[in-house]
């Protein structure tokens, strides 16, 4: 089993997982995100990349998480409208989780025993981090919270691993 068949639901609690019909065979950012904290306006970024990359075999991935500061207080359908309403995000959003601690979600174990670019692995410092996965689950590149979407070094990894086409 990889990253992408671990079992996850969907905002709505619908059972799925990253390797679903509708993510498959696509590079994946995995997102924690957030409504309410500073670095919420990053889901606009997010959007943007979802759009710019959809049709080349990309997607962005959101997992709410309440962890940090308690940033993300919303139910599943209070996440839906801000995201929508606020952002117009399109990306897929996943169930709200824990990514750090005991509790924290198995794709998250998979994805924070990865070091970033500086070497260093382990917890998710704060909303925000983002983890670039292939089509095959292999965790690409791991980008620290205040590295905003339109970073130059996360763009280009991105389009260094998008499928070909």
């Amino acid at each position: 089993m990889t990253l992408r068949d671990i079992p996850v639901n969907t905002l709505t609690g619908e059972p799925s997982s990253l390797a679903d019909a509708d993510l498959a065979g696509k590079t994946l950012l995995v997102v924690n995100v957030a409504s309410k904290c500073g670095l919420t306006p990053q889901y606009a970024g997010l959007e943007a990349l979802h759009e710019r990359f959809a049709d080349s075999g990309f997607a962005v991935v959101g997992f709410p998480c309440n962890q940090f500061g308690g940033q993300e207080p919303g139910s599943p359908e209070e996440i839906a409208q801000f995201c929508s309403t606020t952002y117009g995000v399109s990306f897929p959003m996943f169930e709200k989780i824990e990514v750090n601690g005991a509790g924290r979600h198995p794709i998250y174990t998979e994805l924070t025993a990865v070091a970033d670019a500086g070497g260093e692995a382990g917890d998710v410092q704060w909303n925000f981090e983002k983890f670039l996965v292939s089509p095959d689950g292999a965790v690409l590149g791991r980008f620290r919270p205040m590295t905003t979407p339109e970073d130059a070094e996360l763009v280009a990894a991105i389009e260094a691993s998008l499928p070909a086409g």
